[in-house]
């Protein structure tokens, strides 16, 4: 196996520039919760190991109920969720898996009945901001746990 960059230090301005978004985006306005879920569930989505470990032990510290966090990849069968939780889940995977015809009336419909137009545009901007996390750690093969020092996720309790 070829060895990959550790590309939070190689160009370490740029992480610094998605770090300072991704903060931003958290102060919008939406609920952590929802936006622990998105990350969650775009992390899924995109099978990338490193920011979903990231991102579950990350909403165990803010207090997410474990079996919540189970049921993120079920969440269309489960109870354990609001309408608004649902529309911003809809939402990310619309988002997350862009079909040929874009988003459809019926998924933004159900958004914006949930959120406002603000709100909506900060869910959108983490929906993407999740994926580019994503990208990034899968190009480069980020290794799950290896930041929980350092982030201070290792006070979650898991590993």
């Amino acid at each position: 196996m070829t060895e990959r960059l550790d590309h939070m230090h190689q160009v370490p301005a740029l992480t610094q520039k998605l770090t300072e978004l991704t903060l931003a985006l958290k102060k919008g306005g939406v609920e952590e919760t929802i936006l622990s879920l998105v990350e969650m569930r775009a992390s899924q989505l995109n099978g990338c190991a490193f920011c979903l470990d990231m991102h579950v032990k990350q909403a165990k510290l803010h207090g997410e109920r474990e079996l919540r966090m189970h049921h993120v990849a079920i969440w269309h069968e489960s109870t354990l969720f609001s309408d608004r939780e649902r529309a911003a889940l809809t939402w990310t995977e619309a988002l997350t898996r862009l079909s040929p015809h874009g988003v459809s009336d019926d998924v933004f419909a159900e958004a914006r009945a949930q959120f406002s137009e603000d709100e909506l545009v900060y869910l959108t901007y983490m929906v993407m901001v999740i994926n580019a996390w994503n990208r990034a750690s899968i190009a480069f093969q980020s290794v799950p746990g290896s930041q929980d020092k350092a982030f201070g996720l290792d006070k979650a309790g898991l590993s």
